[in-house]
């Protein structure tokens, strides 16, 4: 929720009014300057701030009549910005799912969609623990936080709220396909236990051979 506020001050900013500008096409000083209707100068001092921040970098140089001119773009970080659908469109998805097909059915699909995702990524080496942390790692890399603990021959990935909160609620399989992904992830299978109740927050267990 914090971030959420954060982000939501940032683009009623100055600042927030340059990315939007940068987020329709790469622009110069100079074009930033004509559309905010503010000085040189000023556009630079913000440029500076969102270079800093790595939301902005400078993309190369675009030559006409005159001197040539620095043009600047968004980075990738700066997609976090902006919201996503990611999580209302799984869980439309679903639902249809579930509409049309046999229910076992569905639990192979997203079984295999889990699958696919795990493959993408190196599977993990080492011990239960480094496994463990390799999955925390996956998560990171999907827009979770988790952390991961060995205990009594159990290795544990727990999560600190979901990255698909949105499609989660009544959709028990979402849980499933980042278990199957998991798996893939440290080569054996990975149990879900995540708590849905209220916000949701992942947890995975697999034994720690």
């Amino acid at each position: 929720m914090e971030t959420r506020r954060w982000n939501d001050r940032l683009m009623g900013s100055t600042r927030g009014r340059v990315i939007t500008l940068l987020r329709r096409s790469e622009h110069t000083v100079n074009e930033l300057a004509a559309a905010l209707e503010l000085t040189d100068n000023a556009v630079r001092m913000h440029l500076a701030g969102l270079e800093r921040d790595g939301l902005v970098a400078m993309r190369g140089v675009r030559r006409g009549v005159g001197k040539p001119a620095h043009v600047y773009a968004l980075t990738p970080e700066a997609d976090s910005l902006f919201p996503r659908a990611y999580g209302v469109v799984l869980r439309t998805l679903l639902g249809a799912l579930r509409g049309r097909m046999p229910g076992a059915e569905v639990d192979a699909l997203v079984a295999e969609v889990g699958a696919r995702l795990g493959s993408a990524f190196a599977p993990a080496r080492g011990d239960a623990h480094q496994r463990a942390e390799a999955a925390v790692a996956v998560l990171a890399e999907l827009g979770g936080v988790a952390e991961a603990r060995v205990e009594g021959g159990i290795a544990s990935v727990r999560g600190f709220g979901c990255p698909l909160r949105e499609a989660v609620d009544g959709h028990p399989e979402v849980c499933r396909i980042a278990a199957a992904l998991l798996s893939e992830v440290v080569g054996q299978e990975v149990t879900e236990c995540c708590d849905r109740a209220g916000a949701p927050s992942c947890r995975f267990t697999f034994a720690a051979d």
